[in-house]
């Protein structure tokens, strides 16, 4: 390309003639923007690519969690599923000091293993904390059993749909939803660009490239919710054929 042009000239002249490993640098680089084209084309495949998030049941990792489940969504990543990982035994009516310290736990777990369920649409399953780590086939086969029992390990949560658009009726305002989980602590800013609005959850930016039917149409509100941040459009009379 023409500044790849200008850019060796230039180095050429700093370089007293020493093209060589300006060339070879170039060539790398864009062999390696070539692979990291092929990976984002791989991750953002929701036919081929899902991710499965395993947590452990305490707030400050669910927390990270509904974070991070916001970001995979925002840019496109299907999570099927999420683990959550050394959830300690149900000790029922023991009674004793190891017995209420394990109950207290539990409750606490199962407060957060709410939260979490409340948070995504996805299968939230349990591991149960063991006393020894799983090591070898045979434990591995007890965790799987305890994992998914007879259901099939790949089966997740199924492809979802990131944008979606509608009309209320045939004289009515567009709606555009965006599915992205929201927590109700999450930093929300909307803004619209030209032809593009311009999604920032928590720092993590998303541009959406509006529909032709939605760039002839004005922003009137917005709503944010748990299942994600709705967009309420309006025909701009300028714009719009009557």
């Amino acid at each position: 390309p023409a500044p790849r042009r200008a850019v060796r000239g230039l180095l050429g002249g700093l370089a007293g003639g020493g093209l060589e490993r300006w060339d070879s640098l170039g060539r790398e680089l864009g062999a390696l923007a070539d692979r990291l084209a092929e990976l984002r084309e791989l991750l953002l495949d929701q036919e081929r690519t899902s991710v499965r998030l395993v947590l452990t049941p305490e707030r400050v990792v669910a927390a990270e969690t509904r974070r991070t489940l916001t970001a995979l969504a925002l840019q496109g990543v299907r999570v099927d599923g999420v683990v959550v990982n050394r959830l300690v035994p149900d000790v029922g009516d023991e009674t004793g000091t190891a017995a209420d310290w394990l109950r207290r736990r539990r409750a606490e777990q199962e407060a957060v293993l709410t939260e979490v369920r409340e948070s995504t649409d996805v299968p939230v399953r349990v591991v149960p904390h063991v006393a020894d780590e799983p090591v070898g086939l045979p434990r591995l086969g007890e965790l799987a059993l305890a994992l998914y029992g007879a259901d099939d390990p790949l089966a997740g949560a199924p492809p979802t749909r990131l944008i979606s658009v509608w009309r209320e009726d045939d004289e009515g305002d567009y709606l555009l939803r965006l599915a992205v989980p929201l927590a109700a602590e999450a930093a929300l800013d909307l803004a619209r660009v030209g032809d593009e609005l311009v999604v920032t959850v928590d720092g993590r930016r998303r541009l959406v490239d509006l529909p032709s039917v939605l760039r002839r149409c004005q922003v009137v509100s917005a709503s944010a919710g748990p299942g994600g941040l709705t967009v309420r459009f309006r025909p701009d009379p300028r714009l719009w054929m009557r």
